[in-house]
């Protein structure tokens, strides 16, 4: 008789136990807490709901952590979250927006600066996308243009005539080249410029009665 009154109060605690964690699982559920699952387990820590209380905790955690780093978007919480949670659900968007934020910041240095060497430092790094397009269009109004000078047949005479117009006009012409085309014919061109620039540099040489072409540079 005692035994069979011990068993039975035994299934009857397992049953009050089985109820209780069921119960409490219950309202962790419509608390949905990272507190109320942290409850949950300190009463509960080995009931089949415990796995599920503990995933749920780092789900909530890790979108904690990235709604954070949303609300700042920055560089740096965007690193944060990839740090604090490094198997989080969210960590390839954290990474795609760290490279649209340093590609955004680069653009912005390269514009502002806006210089040729500026731009195509950008495009190294960063050579598709619409900032490549801009940049590129950009550096195109900055060196698409040449001053076309002179033609000659002598790679002496035009060596010679490139020294003199460097010397003189270098501060408008750039560095000078000669380009030596299919016909064995030595053309001297100015450094690639934007079109204001060319348009400008051969306006002077034309009021110093020197022969001039603004030009397309082939490059561009």
């Amino acid at each position: 008789m005692k035994i069979s009154y011990a068993v039975c109060l035994i299934c009857v605690l397992g049953l009050a136990a089985c109820s209780s964690a069921q119960s409490d699982w219950q309202q962790s559920n419509a608390r949905n807490t990272v507190s109320s699952y942290q409850e949950f387990l300190q009463k509960h820590p080995n009931t089949p709901q415990s796995v599920e209380a503990r995933n749920r905790i780092r789900s909530l955690l890790d979108e904690e952590a990235w709604t954070r780093a949303q609300q700042v978007n920055t560089v740096q919480s965007y690193q944060s979250y990839i740090q604090d949670q490094p198997a989080g659900a969210h960590l390839e968007e954290a990474k795609d927006n760290i490279a649209s934020s340093e590609r955004s910041i680069a653009w912005l240095a390269a514009s502002a600066t806006d210089t040729p060497e500026a731009l195509e430092a950008f495009l190294q790094k960063y050579s598709q996308g619409p900032l490549a397009d801009k940049a590129k269009a950009r550096l195109a109004q900055l060196t698409g243009f040449r001053v076309q000078l002179a033609t000659f047949h002598s790679e002496q005479q035009a060596e010679q005539t490139r020294d003199q117009l460097q010397g003189k006009y270098g501060d408008v012409l750039g560095s000078v080249v000669i380009v030596t085309d299919a016909a064995n014919l030595h053309v001297l061109k100015s450094a690639s410029m934007g079109q204001g620039e060319a348009n400008n540099a051969c306006a002077k040489l034309r009021r110093d009665h020197l022969p001039c072409e603004v030009i397309r540079d082939a490059n561009s």
